[in-house]
Parts: C-alpha cells; sequence; structure tokens
C-alpha cells in the first residue's frame, strides 16, 4: 500500500470522528411540555425552546429580573413558548445587550428543577430585520 493511501485514510478517519462527535452535541428544538416531560425521564440532553417574553397589555416585559450590583452572573425571566406555554428561566450569565427589544428568543438548556437553565441565548430582533424605506430624488 502506498504511503499517499494510508495518508488518505487517516485523513478520512479523522473527518469521520469529527463528524460523529459534532452530531452528538447537537440538540433538538422542542417546547417547555416536552423539556419538562425529558427532564422528568431523566434526560439532560441540551435543548432548544423558541418563544418569546411574557408582556402586559401595555407592552411592557413581565417578569425580567437583573440586578448587576447584587450578581452580574444571574438573569431571570420569564418566556412564553410557541404553545402559548410560560415558564420562568434562568441564565446564568449577563443580560443580552437589547434583549428586551427583542421579537423572539432562542435558549439553548436544559431543566433543572423546575426551572429552565439556559446555556445560550439566541435573539432575533426586529430593527435588523426591518426593511428601510427608500427615497429616490429626481
Amino acid at each position: 500500500m502506498k504511503t499517499s493511501h494510508i495518508i488518505l485514510l487517516v485523513i478520512i478517519a479523522v473527518a469521520i470522528g469529527v463528524i460523529i462527535s459534532t452530531t452528538g452535541d447537537a440538540s433538538q428544538y422542542v417546547s417547555f411540555k416536552e423539556a419538562y416531560q425529558m427532564s422528568k425521564d431523566g434526560d439532560d440532553d441540551k435543548v432548544h425552546v423558541v418563544g418569546k417574553l411574557k408582556k402586559a397589555p401595555d407592552g411592557t416585559i413581565v417578569g425580567m429580573f437583573y440586578n448587576p450590583i447584587i450578581n452580574p452572573n444571574r438573569f431571570e425571566f420569564i418566556l412564553v413558548d410557541n404553545n402559548k406555554e410560560e415558564h420562568p428561566v434562568i441564565y446564568q450569565n449577563a443580560k443580552p445587550q437589547d434583549f428586551d427589544k427583542s421579537e423572539q428568543v432562542v435558549i439553548v438548556g436544559n431543566v433543572k428543577g423546575n426551572v429552565f437553565v439556559a446555556d445560550e441565548i439566541l435573539m432575533k430582533c426586529p430593527s435588523k430585520y426591518e426593511e428601510k424605506e427608500v427615497k429616490a430624488s429626481l
């Protein structure tokens, strides 16, 4: 067997190993109901939950708490998933910038006890995606 064949086989084996290791870390999109059921069943896999912040009728955000003087690495809020189920979420990090302006939130983490503990927060801010009106003058 030629040296080039051996090197090619080693590269292919490494590529397969990388693919297998990354798919093992992939998490799935679920509702809060499914995430809490997975926790009851003893499944501690990370999941994605999509939702919106809980808001009062006047549009103000309800249930959001962040006090960097007390603990700069604890941010709490209430998220309402796509099935209209709301649950408290704890994020063990600083409050993301422009979080209260976000249109939709994706949290990545798992249920611990009776709260969802997020390891990561992904936000969709409406200002980024709004189409700007362009006026042309002749």
